[in-house]
């Protein structure tokens, strides 16, 4: 059975137009899919990659014709400048994690429940109360908001060093076998990889 590792961060919009497509994949696929919360500002430190503040005008302009773009390609509803980014993106990216190590839930509706209350819903996923109401919608324990944070604080920065060693320098990211896909618009190229289609 193959494993798809699944590099993100719940700040990332790019993860927020993945949506559900990688479980999709991974289900077709008959896949483990593994996801990889990773903090994407570190990430971008050791690979060589920008944080956003400090790119040029030029490429910061793009970047929202680009989501732009894509929203209305795939019918996703995106603020592009939502009231809560930047925001700590750790206490979502733990809940992640520790989602995923309890189980019990929906993993891929935890993700997207806090990429959508980030981009669509003007929610900030570094709030508590924010990240309880996604874990329960989500059909997980609200409580692993606090009892996984020890847990999810373990794993996180073990994540990042497994993605710079997998040779990951932005999110979402997906490895499997050899092969290595950069954003959402390659998730044709994962599904044919694994010979499927979505």
């Amino acid at each position: 059975m193959p494993q798809i590792d699944y590099y993100l961060s719940p700040i990332s919009p790019w993860t927020h137009l993945a949506g559900t497509r990688p479980a999709q994949i991974g289900e077709a696929a008959g896949a483990t899919l593994r996801y990889k919360p990773v903090d994407p500002t570190a990430l971008f430190q050791r690979t060589g990659g920008q944080a956003l503040a400090d790119r040029h005008d030029s490429r910061k302009a793009y970047r929202l014709q680009e989501l732009a773009r894509w929203a209305k390609r795939l019918d996703v509803p995106l603020k592009p400048r939502p009231a809560h980014f930047p925001t700590n993106a750790a206490p979502a990216s733990y809940a992640i994690i520790a989602a995923q190590e309890a189980g019990g839930g929906d993993i891929a509706a935890l993700v997207t429940g806090l990429t959508r209350a980030c981009w669509e819903e003007d929610r900030d996923i570094a709030e508590d109360e924010v990240i309880r109401d996604c874990l329960a919608a989500a059909g997980f324990d609200p409580g692993l908001a606090f009892s996984g944070m020890l847990q999810g604080a373990e794993i996180y920065p073990r994540n990042l060093e497994e993605a710079v060693a997998a040779g990951v320098f932005g999110v979402p990211f997906f490895v499997v076998d050899d092969q290595r896909f950069w954003g959402q618009d390659r998730l044709d190229f994962l599904a044919a990889h694994l010979g499927v289609t979505i």
